[in-house]
This record gives structure tokens, C-alpha cells and sequence, in this order.
């Protein structure tokens, strides 16, 4: 056979969750760039994702799928795995960046809360993981979560969204010794990298960054820098880890 016609190797598959802004956009960007074709998903950020999707297929067409569900509604997830097979044929990746945060203060919380944010949190990527598990297996794949520094460092008034990236946590480990040796299981657990949508005043940003000892916030490609790191060969004997890319924030008090 003539290796010069040979045809190429099929481009790696990446599911993203809350891929349409700020973190989740930054990760699909790296992705691409680095040759995934991509499964995108979102939930409200219609905007956004149409006009992340067309930049990408400027540059390459054909490469995504936009997928739009609410992740609380369990029989949507695996359908997001489906639906990537029935484009792409395979996955290689998946990533679970979609979060819900919000305060939740002790005298306050409502079940409703608790149920949101552990369904986007931890119920969520459990079950895409479990979905998605016997197509990464296939490709020797890896998943890949976004925890949170607070699901082991507590932060006053939130004490629902850090049990369920504690949750996260867990599940990283748990399903990295279950799925092994096929498929790697990792997290990234970030620090300080946009500040909320709903600001945060002069006085409380100079409190946090006061103890990071990087002495600023991060930004989205450090963790799609990681993110890329982590599902790729680099890392081919790395599971079961949780990095943190929070400026040496955990090291600062």
C-alpha cells in the first residue's frame, strides 16, 4: 500500500459542557486548535454559542455540534453522548465544565438550591461520565472535571456548591480507579479566574488577591492550557489528580 495515500487518522472528539462563554469557551477554543472536532454543549447562552461556532467552523468545517440541554433533566445526558457518536463517530474526551454557583447561606437554603447545584455539579457529570465511559474505553480516552479549590477549602456562605465539588472530587477518583487502565480521569480545580458576572467590589478583590501569591487572577487559557495538558499524551500516566491552577492560592492561607 502507497503511505502516501493513506488516509489521515480521524480527528480526536471532545464533549464540553458550558462551552458557550468565559471558561468553557476558552477550553473549546484550545480544543480545536489543537485538533478536536467538538461537541458543545449549553444551556440559556444561545448568542454566545452561535457565534463561538461560527468562528470555529471558519477555521475548520464540519468540526462542531452545538447541543443545547439543561443538565438537571437526566434524560439529556446521555442523549449529549449520543448525539456526539451520531456526528462524529468516537469521543476521545470529555469535559465537565458546566457549574451553577451562588450562595447558599445557612438559615436560607432551600431544597430547589440544594437539587440545582448538585445536578449541574455532581449528578450531571456522573451521569455523561457513565454515558460516555464505554465510547472512551474504545478510544482509550479521558475525562476531565472542573472542580473547584473550595470543594476542599470552604468558602463562607456556600457551603452546598463546595459539598458538591467535593462530590466532583470524589467522583474524579472514584471513576479514575473504575474506568482504568483505558481511561485517565483527572480534574483542575481553579482558583480565582474571572471574577463573578455579578462583580465584586474594589475593596473584596484586593482582599483575595492579597492571598494569592501570584498577586493576580488567572485567566480562561491557563485552564485550557491544563485542560489540553491533561487529555493529552503528555499525561498519559496521570489519573486520579486533582491540579490546582489558582496561583499558589492553596500554599498563600
Amino acid at each position: 500500500m502507497d503511505n502516501a495515500h493513506a488516509a489521515p487518522p480521524p480527528r480526536k472528539v471532545a464533549l464540553v459542557t458550558g462551552a458557550a462563554r468565559r471558561i468553557g469557551a476558552a477550553i473549546a477554543r484550545r480544543l480545536h486548535a489543537d485538533g478536536h472536532d467538538l461537541a458543545l454543549h449549553y444551556r440559556h447562552s444561545q448568542a454566545e454559542m452561535q457565534a463561538l461556532q461560527a468562528e470555529l467552523e471558519a477555521v475548520r468545517p464540519g468540526s462542531t455540534l452545538a447541543l443545547q440541554a439543561d443538565l438537571a433533566a437526566f434524560d439529556r445526558l446521555p442523549e449529549l453522548v449520543a448525539r456526539t457518536l451520531g456526528k462524529f463517530g468516537r469521543l476521545d474526551l470529555l469535559v465537565n465544565n458546566a457549574s451553577s454557583f451562588y450562595p447558599t447561606p445557612i438559615g436560607t437554603t432551600t431544597p430547589a438550591q440544594w437539587d440545582d447545584l448538585f445536578a449541574s455539579n455532581a449528578r450531571a457529570p456522573f451521569f455523561l461520565a457513565q454515558a460516555a465511559a464505554p465510547h472512551l474505553k474504545a478510544t482509550r480516552g479521558a475525562i476531565v472535571n472542573l472542580v473547584d479549590i473550595h470543594g476542599d477549602q470552604p468558602l463562607a456562605g456556600h457551603a452546598v456548591y463546595g459539598m458538591a465539588k467535593a462530590a466532583l472530587r470524589m467522583l474524579t477518583k472514584g471513576l479514575a480507579l473504575e474506568l482504568a487502565p483505558e481511561v485517565r480521569v483527572n480534574a483542575i480545580a481553579p482558583g480565582a479566574i474571572l471574577w463573578p458576572d455579578s462583580g465584586k467590589s474594589a475593596e473584596a478583590q484586593a482582599a483575595l488577591l492579597s492571598r494569592v501569591p501570584m498577586g493576580r487572577i488567572g485567566t480562561p487559557d491557563d485552564i485550557a492550557a491544563a485542560v489540553a495538558w491533561l487529555a493529552g499524551a503528555d499525561a498519559g500516566y496521570v489519573t486520579g489528580q486533582v491540579l490546582r491552577v489558582d496561583g499558589g492560592r492553596g500554599i498563600g492561607g
